[in-house]
Formats: C-alpha cells, sequence, structure tokens
C-alpha cells in the first residue's frame, strides 16, 4: 500500500512522498514558543493563535496516526538573482510568477487522500501551507529532506525548491528514516540575506525578511530597511539560491506552476499604475493577489526609490494623491530618493493620516 501510495503521488505531480509519524518531531513546539517569545514573527499574529494547535499534528487532529508529506518541485529555468541588477525591472519571488501553489495541490492532495480511502480506509485530512502544522520539521522527519541553516528544507535532488503538502490519516502506516543534515559548514544561505534576517544558523528573525517585510507586514515598511529590498517588490529568493544543493536542482514540471511571462520581468513603471480592478485582473490565480493592491504599490514604490532612475520620479509623484496612506507614504520615500530635498519641499502635502505627515518630515529633515 505504502508502494502504492507514492506512485499515485508522482502520477499526481509531486515528486517526493514520505511517511512520518505525528509524534516524530517534540521539539517543534519548544522551537515555536522561542520564535514567538522573541517577537521573531512580527506581526503574523495568527501564529500566536494557532500555537497550541500547531505544536503538534496531534494537537491539531488527536485520532492521526500517519503524516504523509509531499514535495512538488518547482524549481525555477533561470537563477532568480539575475533580475537583481536590472533596477527598473521587478523582481518577484519564484514562487509566486505562476499559479497559486495552494489550489493546485490542495486539489491534487484531495484526490489522493481519495484514493487512499477507498484503497485502504481509514480517515484523512489534508493540509497545504495556511492551515497549522509544522511542514518543514515533519517533511525532515519524513525523509524529504533536511531544515538547512535558512530554516528552509533542502533536498539532494531538488535543492531548497519544494512545495510542501500534508495528509493526516487514522491509518497506521510504516514511516520513512529522517534525512541527515548536509549543511556542515557552509554558510552561503546565511551570507546572501540582504537584510541579516538569520540571528544565528537556524533560527530566522521575519522581522527582518524581505518576503515577511513585503508580503505580510501591512504597515510601512520600517526605513532603515527599505534600500536593501533593492528591486524585490514580492518575496525573496536569495537565500534558497545561494545554496550549494542547488546544483542538483532541475526546472519544475508543473506547467501551471511555471512562471508567466508578464512576470518574469515586469516594468516598474507599468506596476505603478495599477489600480485595483488592473491588479486583480494581472495577479488572477497567483499567490500575489492575496496581498491587495495597496501593499503591492507600496513596495513597487519602495523599489523604485532603490532604482536611482529620476525618470520614473514622475510616476511616484502621481501617488502622492493616491487614496491608500499606505501608498502616498512609499511615494513620499520614493520620491526623496529621486528629488533633492528642495524640489521636494515644493510638491509636499498636507495630508491628515499621521504616518503619511511622518514620512514627509523624515524626508525634509
Amino acid at each position: 500500500m505504502k508502494a502504492a501510495l507514492v506512485a499515485r503521488a508522482r502520477e499526481r505531480g509531486f515528486d517526493v512522498a514520505g511517511i512520518t509519524r505525528p509524534d516524530a518531531v517534540p521539539e517543534a513546539k519548544a522551537r515555536l514558543e522561542r520564535f514567538l517569545a522573541d517577537g521573531a514573527h512580527g506581526d503574523m499574529t495568527w501564529l500566536e493563535t494557532t500555537a497550541e494547535r500547531r505544536g503538534s499534528p496531534l494537537a491539531l487532529w488527536p485520532d492521526v496516526r500517519s503524516v504523509i508529506m509531499l514535495g512538488m518541485n518547482y524549481g525555477p529555468d533561470e537563477d532568480p538573482r539575475d533580475i537583481l541588477s536590472s533596477r527598473d525591472r521587478a523582481a518577484i519571488s519564484v514562487y509566486a510568477k505562476g499559479d497559486d501553489y495552494h489550489d493546485l495541490i490542495k486539489a491534487r492532495l484531495k484526490e489522493i487522500a481519495r484514493w487512499l480511502v477507498a484503497n485502504a480506509g481509514g480517515d484523512v485530512k489534508v493540509f497545504v501551507d495556511t492551515a497549522a502544522v509544522m511542514e518543514k520539521p515533519l517533511a525532515a522527519k519524513a525523509g524529504l529532506g533536511w531544515q538547512g541553516k535558512h530554516t528552509n528544507l533542502v533536498s539532494r535532488q531538488f535543492g531548497s525548491w519544494l512545495f510542501l503538502g500534508a495528509i493526516f490519516t487514522t491509518l497506521d502506516l510504516p514511516a520513512d528514516d529522517e534525512v541527515g543534515d548536509s549543511c556542515g559548514s557552509c554558510r552561503a544561505c546565511l551570507d546572501a540575506c540582504p537584510t541579516a534576517a538569520f540571528p544565528a544558523p537556524y533560527r530566522l528573525d521575519a522581522r527582518r525578511c524581505i518576503s515577511y517585510l513585503t508580503i505580510e507586514h501591512k504597515g510601512p515598511i520600517p526605513r532603515e530597511l527599505r534600500p536593501a529590498l533593492g528591486n524585490r517588490i514580492y518575496g525573496c529568493d536569495d537565500c534558497l539560491a545561494a545554496c550549494p544543493w542547488n546544483k542538483f536542482a532541475q526546472a519544475g514540471r508543473e506547467a501551471k506552476l511555471a512562471a508567466r511571462d508578464v512576470l518574469r520581468a515586469p516594468q516598474l513603471a507599468e506596476l505603478s499604475r495599477l489600480d485595483d480592478a488592473q491588479f486583480r485582473a494581472l495577479f488572477s490565480k497567483t499567490s500575489i493577489k492575496r496581498t491587495g493592491r495597496d501593499r503591492f504599490i507600496r513596495n513597487v514604490l519602495y523599489a523604485i526609490g532603490n532604482s536611482g532612475d529620476v525618470t520614473l520620479a514622475p510616476e511616484t509623484a502621481r501617488l502622492l494623491d493616491d487614496p491608500s496612506p499606505l501608498v502616498r507614504g512609499a511615494a513620499v520615500w520614493s520620491l526623496s530618493r529621486l528629488r533633492t530635498r528642495e524640489a521636494l519641499a515644493t510638491m509636499k502635502r498636507d495630508d491628515e493620516d499621521g504616518l503619511v505627515r511622518d514620512e514627509w518630515d523624515a524626508a525634509l529633515s
């Protein structure tokens, strides 16, 4: 049955599969508690509210007896760092350039789960990323790879490019052996981080992570971190791409996860012109749509400010009157990087929003 299950998973597009016990990661709860106690989760309050359930699969579902972990390769067909030198273009994380993986993987997991019940019985539950499940440590225990110093899963076969999904079942299935840590003395991922988001190997401070800042963080990004964003407007792949194990990686085979041509290297100027309807249309069925237009344009404006391209200043100036205070504040900072203080002073608005006023004060001080 286990061999048939793995074969079925491969037929449905998963590249690796493994099984572990629900109590295989007893240290996960303490690690999560330390992460939360340090405040390293930033304003991701949902991590606090789900901490008890997240600590163990058994806390989430007491009847679970086996956890089936599956991985789908989404390896890029180019180095995602190459675009960082094209300052007038937007760098979007590899995972977000195609269809939303949540929808695709959950549908595939449900198919496999239904097949399992039909052929072996038992009850099942499926999870993809948004549930209170610690996918990475479970995947490591199931033999899919190991958690690298960047805290992400690393596979000998697929490097750092695996989407993860979980099937909880009441069936008692034979568990796989975990894979040993093969990072050695390497610290390439840690050294590659533009914002020094790793206080130590195997520890992440999300408050300094560009992926968190550009996707999860709802307010203005701290001023001291904005220059390090470069042209990254949605996520960051630097620590993943730096991993030497990627030399064994290969481009993903799932067409729906492949990068859309329009998202490979979009122009910052064009993105800055998107209104809400245009934003929703462009990013339909992608993970980016979840962030919303205002947060997205905030990121685009920071990238324009980092571009050093004064020809983009008119695009930024137009957004000084945007309905969103978040966008207006980002526009002020962006212009402060492209215009002299004297020129900026002539453009100053009296804004009712306190955060925007703070941006003007900082820009003109």
